[in-house]
């Protein structure tokens, strides 16, 4: 048996799911679809159910309920069963004639003590009983409408969506993102009575909205129970202010605090803010097809790391707009086929021209083992090409199915190729290049004006040319890989000039995309004016400012940003790569910027003591496991770059990468201008 790992957590979960299943009707949220979508894949949960028809269903207000038929439904739900949750429950359940319910939710029962307002005192003495999933097994009989009825609540830790062996992400948290300094005026708003906060170092866990810091509490709920299937006691660090107030939460975590004295193995989780370098994020420097793939392809309903693979070149049908909708799409994750899965994590790790010679590769192998009439073909690898070899599959049905997997990998690659944003890529990049070596030559004003002309209202723009969403992503590339600058007049009047010419543009597109609508505040162009336009701006600038003055509190990572010498140009250097550099650095300096978060009166001692005598404070690379957490979603490229950056600097260590969601360059202005990060809608 393998070590325990993020794929086997996941698999262990579903597999306890999938014991209560059988012949039932099962009620899936968006989140838990998406962990089950990577972990095991549908076709397991409907043979474990059993029976012809297909018995799954959206947890949604209007999902419908059981007929007579259905005696038996499993709810899967990964929220607090608290509030607007608990009213769907209710609601599903009244119109329904079932007579043995089951309700699994991802969050264990002391958070949902702690959503129910009661104190650590009091849930000390509550240890080993569940009153909050009792009482709700009341309620499921009343609603069912007979107490003799059987209703079973129980905690399954359904946390992660494992895209990978090394990468794994957290779809419930997908929106969860680091505060930004502007946070700091709406939190201080709220604390009329209380001392005001100057900075975002000066945030604790006492100063957030109490919906955050129980999100927050969800996760870390979700992370213990990782740490318990891996059999390791953590130490908990830090890099950022927001990383700070989960990593403490995490360590002193009261459930976590008895598992942790019984634990063999030992790991250091290092949480990161996202906000720290949104360079990363936002740049086009990955030479990944799986970071393209998830760029251009629209992205699958209800999930927010899988894209929509159009299938209709496998039917008989013609390729129109139409017809797309006719067919099921295509997906990425193939968690239940063995041959595509492998392929997958090729992908994941190798560079994009090797990963198109691999998609090549796997389909000469298939069609060969088919007896399909191959025509091989050397040399560079076309979509044409590609193509050709997947129509082979078309006309022969046991082929199709022997592979369906393998060839929804290949159509993904095939519609990259041939996508537009895909020859975009390359003009990103090499505008990122230019933009990174004027950095060093001119002020913050000079890097700003080569963005001017570039800037095109909708009626002289080509599809070469930038939209007004392309634009912001550039802008937070600028502002992140520069960091704070002195404001001077050349630099206010560059901006003035951006920003009146980006406001203008926004007023002559004929249809605002949903993030103008966010930014502007309008649903319609015909209602956005001028002046509308311009407030919206200098409040995205406000923002910006925000993104460049992020690493403001750090002192060993403050910069991305190497310049050039005799020999090199400017280049970017990713703050993860700093971080990770710096935890395995051979000479073991106390980091400056990786904090310890201590958990309990001996960690306090420990970090006392070291002041005067030598006692060694706890180091993230003491350990033979480490869990990297990007707070606010990372790349595919980063996770990559981690996964074969850690056993280059110290050989025999594990690396996991954990993150809210996997990125692509429009997920940032998403995340930023985001109305509700401080308050987040838990259900509940």
């Amino acid at each position: 048996m393998s070590a325990p790992g993020v794929q086997s957590f996941t698999q262990q979960g579903w597999d306890q799911v999938l014991t209560k299943v059988k012949r039932a009707l099962v009620y899936l949220d968006a989140s838990c679809a998406e962990s089950l979508h990577w972990g095991c894949g549908s076709t397991r949960l409907l043979e474990a159910v059993g029976g012809p028809a297909c018995h799954l269903r959206e947890f949604e207000p209007e999902a419908v309920g059981g007929g007579a038929q259905q005696p038996k439904a499993v709810f899967v739900l990964s929220s607090l069963l608290k509030g607007r949750t608990v009213e769907i429950l209710r609601n599903i359940i009244c119109r329904s004639h079932f007579q043995y319910c089951v309700v699994v939710t991802a969050v264990n029962h002391a958070v949902h003590l702690t959503a129910n307002h009661v104190s650590a005192a009091a849930a000390a003495e509550l240890e080993g009983q569940q009153p909050v999933f009792e009482q709700l097994e009341e309620k499921l009989c009343e609603w069912m409408g007979n107490m003799n009825y059987t209703a079973e609540v129980l905690h399954i830790p359904l946390l992660l969506a494992p895209a990978a062996p090394h990468l794994a992400l957290t779809p419930a948290f997908a929106s969860l993102f680091p505060l930004l300094p502007q946070d700091v005026h709406l939190l201080n708003s709220a604390r009329l009575d209380k001392r005001r906060l100057g900075s975002l170092g000066e945030v604790d866990a006492s100063a957030l909205p109490p919906e955050l810091l129980l999100q927050i509490r969800c996760l870390v709920s979700g992370l213990s129970s990782l740490c318990e299937h891996l059999g390791v006691r953590e130490e908990c660090f830090a890099v950022g202010p927001f990383s700070r107030i989960i990593a403490a939460d995490l360590a002193n975590y009261a459930p976590a605090k008895n598992r942790r004295k019984t634990s063999a193995g030992r790991a250091s989780v290092v949480f990161v803010d996202r906000t720290l370098d949104l360079a990363g994020a936002v740049g086009h420097h990955g030479d990944n097809l799986v970071e393209k793939i998830i760029s251009v392809l629209p992205q699958l309903p209800g999930h927010n790391s899988d894209v929509m693979v159009n299938m209709v070149e496998l039917t008989a049908l013609q390729n129109e707009e139409e017809n797309q909708s006719m067919v099921a799409p295509g997906c990425l994750a193939q968690s239940s086929d063995m041959a595509a899965k492998a392929l997958w994590e090729a992908l994941l790790n190798t560079k994009h021209k090797e990963a198109v010679m691999e998609v090549r590769r796997h389909l000469v192998e298939a069609a060969s083992r088919e007896n399909l009439p191959i025509k091989m073909s050397m040399g560079r690898v076309t979509p044409g090409q590609l193509m050709s070899y997947i129509q082979l599959f078309k006309n022969n049905l046991k082929a199709l199915v022997n592979h369906c997997g393998l060839l929804q990998l290949g159509l993904a690659t095939v519609q990259t190729l041939k996508h537009p944003q895909t020859a975009k890529w390359d003009n990103f990049l090499a505008f990122e290049r230019l933009l990174l070596q004027s950095i060093g030559e001119s002020a913050m004003s000079g890097v700003l004006h080569q963005l001017l002309p570039l800037i095109k209202p909708s009626s002289q723009r080509t599809s070469d040319d930038y939209s007004p969403e392309e634009l912001l992503i550039l802008l937070i590339y600028i502002y992140s890989v520069t960091g704070e600058s002195t404001e001077d007049k050349a630099l206010a009047a560059t901006e003035e000039k951006v920003k009146r010419a980006l406001a203008q543009v926004f007023c002559e597109e004929s249809k605002l995309s949903p993030l103008l609508q966010k930014i502007t505040g309008c649903d319609s162009s015909a209602n956005l004016t001028f002046h509308l336009a311009k407030v919206a701006v200098d409040e995205l600038f406000a923002s910006l400012r925000d993104v460049a003055g992020a690493r403001h509190l750090l002192k060993q990572f403050k910069s991305v940003y190497v310049p050039a010498d005799h020999t090199h140009q400017a280049t970017y250097k990713p703050l993860l790569k700093q971080v990770v550099e710096e935890i395995f650095n051979p000479e073991r300096p106390d980091p400056v910027d990786i904090e310890h978060m201590s958990s309990g009166l001996t960690d306090l001692l420990k970090t006392g003591f070291s002041m005067f005598m030598k006692v060694s404070r706890p180091h993230p690379g003491d350990h033979p496991l480490l869990i990297l957490f990007v707070v606010g979603g990372v790349t595919v490229s980063e996770a990559k770059m981690i996964k074969d950056l850690v056993p280059s600097l110290k050989p025999g260590t594990q690396v996991i990468v954990l993150s809210t969601r996997l990125l692509k360059p429009l997920n940032i202005p998403e995340l930023i201008f985001a109305t509700d990060r401080l308050h987040p809608d838990l259900g509940a």
